[in-house]
């Protein structure tokens, strides 16, 4: 399981890279959208690549990866907003949001491990399409909860739902980074 903190780490690296650039170039204009908002970003996200794996055909040039990263961001973002409420200033100071987001993919990595511990890395023999599912699955499960104003009887809060679509995008993201590996280790 340390292969998988690694490249977890790895991939958090490439997606706050990314959130970096983006708070620079935008700043934290995100801070207006109310977590439903967020919430269907990522359905938009998720369900574009769906659309791509059932196709296989794509007319604009963003890949599914892409995608997946937009997954991980927009997942750390809807539990910032859940933490600090929606704002119709978004001129945030951007070390803050930074932190925010270093905690929440640490607490997101917390809990991979754990879950890794007891599921035995089970993802590893699923197919991303089925992670893709998952992750599809729970962001239909979070809209049906904010649909709900937030009221559980039984299930996990939008929070969990967050944390688990940011981690099954991690799992995603990571099967890509290896079958790129495998295809060098071919090449060579």
């Amino acid at each position: 399981m340390l292969k998988t903190s690694i490249q977890f780490e790895r991939v958090i690296n490439e997606c706050r890279d990314l959130f970096s650039k983006k708070l620079q170039d935008y700043g934290a204009a995100w801070r207006v959208l109310r977590p439903s908002s967020i919430t269907d970003q990522i359905y938009i996200k998720i369900n574009r690549i769906r659309t791509l794996q059932m196709t296989d055909v794509k007319m604009i040039d963003e890949s599914e990866e892409g995608e997946f990263i937009a997954v991980v961001n927009y997942s750390i973002i809807g539990l910032i907003q859940l933490e600090k409420g929606f704002s119709n200033d978004f001129n945030e100071n951007k070390e803050e949001i930074l932190s925010l987001y270093d905690k929440y993919a640490q607490e997101a990595k917390a809990l991979m491990e754990r879950k890794n511990h007891d599921y035995g890395e089970a993802w590893r023999d699923m197919r991303i399409s089925s992670i893709t599912d998952l992750i599809y699955q729970k962001v239909l499960r979070t809209k049906q909860i904010e649909d709900n104003q937030g009221v559980t009887i039984v299930s996990e809060g939008l929070d969990a739902n967050y944390f688990d679509m940011l981690n099954y995008a991690v799992f995603c993201l990571i099967k890509f980074s290896e079958k790129e590996n495998n295809v060098e280790h071919q090449i060579i």
